[in-house]
């Protein structure tokens, strides 16, 4: 399992394309919520809504580019051929595929830390003094919000780690992650009924998972913080498992 993880590590540290995408879902993460902080109206240092969620508003778009590294940490050496040379030096396939999964957790938990934690403080910049709703990491809501967020980051790598195994095409995975992401909270929009659209809110795998964000109003909620959040796992974990199981048993082409 050493080898193999050092391998993967070498491998994110020397290819370009890793550290662009990890240093762009800093950037974007960042600048984005800057800026949906810094329109932000505040009146006699009260500022309406949810602060916290406010300086997490990066993440939306931040987490293209996690899903965009889940998706090339193992398609990209489909698109290649690197595969075989991979399974060849490391022959037993499970291994191979933890040991991905091992680093591209740490690599996102990190960036992922670095994003929101920057976010965070940008907000604590940019608006005035908002007195007891200050962002401020000793407040409970607000740390649950920041941790669970690192995690949802975290759980969308590896949603698309797991879903790239099972296609194995570059294009397609990145469309088919985007799609799940994106495309069930604007059909729940789009639905009328409301109980099919709580229930479209509770099952996506974005729209869950970022309930993780909210420090107020939590009853107003369609699913629970940490529910929401398990909600993303469950999805990461049916990908994962399917992922693994494909790796075992298919052929390297």
């Amino acid at each position: 399992m050493r080898p193999a993880l050092h391998a993967e590590w070498t491998k994110m540290r020397t290819v370009v394309g890793p550290r662009w995408l990890l240093l762009g879902t800093v950037a974007v993460t960042v600048a984005l919520s800057a800026v949906a902080t810094s329109v932000v109206n505040c009146t006699a240092g009260r500022c309406g809504g949810d602060t916290t969620k406010l300086t997490l508003t990066g993440v939306h778009l931040g987490q293209v580019l996690v899903a965009i590294l889940g998706v090339q940490i193992i398609s990209g050496e489909y698109g290649t051929g690197m595969i075989r040379t991979t399974l060849t030096a490391v022959p037993r396939r499970a291994t191979v595929f933890r040991a991905k999964a091992i680093a591209l957790t740490g690599a996102v938990a990190v960036s992922g830390t670095a994003a929101v934690l920057a976010s965070v403080l940008a907000g604590r910049l940019i608006l005035p003094d908002i007195g007891d709703q200050a962002l401020s990491l000793a407040d409970g809501p607000t740390l649950r919000a920041v941790f669970g967020t690192v995690l949802y980051l975290v759980l969308i790598g590896l949603l698309s780690f797991g879903i790239a195994t099972v296609v194995r095409d570059s294009a397609t995975s990145i469309g088919g992650v985007l799609g799940l992401l994106y495309i069930v909270p604007v059909i729940s929009q789009t639905i009328s009924d409301p109980d099919w659209q709580h229930l479209l809110q509770q099952l996506g795998p974005m729209s869950a998972g970022l309930s993780i964000q909210a420090t107020t109003d939590l009853g107003s909620l369609p699913i629970g913080p940490w529910a929401g959040l398990g909600v993303t796992a469950l999805w990461a974990a049916v990908a994962l498992v399917a992922g693994g199981l494909l790796l075992r048993r298919r052929d390297a082409y």
